[in-house]
């Protein structure tokens, strides 16, 4: 179960990083004058799949060579107003915002063709398979995108649930058997920001060496995708411990036998990924023995 969960991870790990970066440049677009969309207005990408440059592109193609080229007959993939899905926090046009422009712009990779997206194919790649994003609102955001686009393709009386419990919320289509869920866990290792409704704290604290809490939600995953916007916002963090007859636990939160210490932030982001590893290895072999028992 260990060696399948990763090698979907590793295959997916690529995608994850183009969504990112597609939200990002979407913004550098935006950020721009917006006479700048009359230079492009009337570029138009047909809704063809064009030849590749040589017949055995697939076999060497890098998804990460390419372009973004404007897209006004295929795109976008879905309309904000249409998703059942989309939340407050994500809806732009809903609030007001003119220039959606920037939905029409796609990746396309120099020497082969990326399909447009297809919800329904993409349940059946994934069917009897749980999906799952872990961290903080940028794989929220990624989520969200990902339900609408999924949503568009599916026929409205089509068997689908989203349920909330804790911090685990996931969407489930019982046509596919398949579920696409997010966790929030803004550091991956316990944080005093973990609650999923109260957490812009100020003066965050993590425990880089706690990880259980969490991970216990990841471990029947096919496919995990995290992302770790939350460590690059400040230069240090601060770190929980507890010290008891010169032998360091970490420590609760709100206690008073507690000791901080604030360490560089890529000294602690890599602390918690070697918790990450070592950890999420203790849990898969702990877990692999408990169902064969």
């Amino acid at each position: 179960m260990v060696l399948k969960t990763w090698e979907f991870f590793f295959k997916f790990h690529h995608l994850a990083g183009l969504f990112i970066v597609s939200f990002v440049t979407a913004a550098l677009f935006l950020s721009q004058d917006i006479n700048y969309w009359n230079v492009i207005k009337n570029q138009v990408i047909i809704n063809e799949v064009q030849p590749a440059e040589n017949d055995n592109s697939s076999a060497v193609c890098d998804f990460l060579s390419g372009k973004w080229v404007y897209d006004n007959i295929s795109y976008p993939l879905y309309k904000e107003r249409q998703c059942s899905f989309m939340e407050d926090g994500f809806a732009c046009e809903k609030y007001g915002r003119k220039d959606l422009k920037y939905q029409h712009w796609r990746w396309q990779p120099r020497n082969c063709d990326l399909p447009r997206f297809n919800g329904t194919a993409f349940l059946e790649k994934i069917r009897g398979k749980k999906m799952l994003f872990v961290g903080d609102s940028m794989n929220r955001n990624q989520w969200v995108s990902l339900l609408c686009m999924i949503e568009s393709s599916l026929p409205p009386s089509s068997n689908k649930s989203l349920i909330l419990q804790g911090n685990l919320y996931y969407f489930h289509d019982i046509e596919y058997n398949a579920t696409i869920g997010l966790y929030w866990s803004p550091f991956l290792v316990e944080s005093n920001c973990d609650d999923v409704w109260h957490h812009r704290i100020k003066g965050r604290v993590i425990r880089v060496e706690a990880i259980e809490k969490h991970a216990k939600h990841w471990n029947d995953a096919d496919i995990l995708i995290f992302n770790s916007y939350a460590w690059w916002l400040d230069p240090t963090l601060k770190i929980l411990y507890l010290i008891v007859q010169i032998v360091i636990w970490w420590g609760a939160f709100n206690t008073s036998d507690g000791i901080y210490k604030k360490v560089d932030m890529l000294r602690s982001y890599e602390m918690a990924l070697n918790t990450h590893r070592i950890g999420w290895k203790f849990m898969s072999i702990v877990a692999r023995l408990n169902s064969s028992s």
